[in-house]
């Protein structure tokens, strides 16, 4: 099953679904999804919940990451994250 962009899912689902999962930066996950065959971008909500904003494949992954950095502090303050959320990988 594809994850749709918006969906909102638990940190465990986003990164289990693969062979790799990393947090880029501070808030923003990047997870493989081997069966699709490309990457998942999801931005860290709280401790257990990913905002699914992007899929990438290996080819463009770093230009998909890089245009998603500069937007992770907003898309929380939409989200109502706290500032206090530590970063969370555990993986």
């Amino acid at each position: 099953m594809a994850y749709k962009k918006g969906e909102i899912v638990s940190k465990n689902e986003f990164t289990r679904r693969g062979q790799y999962a990393k947090e880029q930066y501070e808030g923003l996950l990047v997870g493989s999804d081997v069966e699709q065959g490309y990457y998942n971008i999801g931005i860290q909500l709280d401790e257990n919940k990913v905002l699914v904003v992007d899929q990438a494949k290996e080819t463009n992954i770093r230009e998909r990451i890089q245009a998603w950095v500069p937007q992770v502090q907003e898309i929380q303050r939409k989200y109502h994250v706290a500032r206090d959320i530590e970063n969370y990988s555990e993986m």
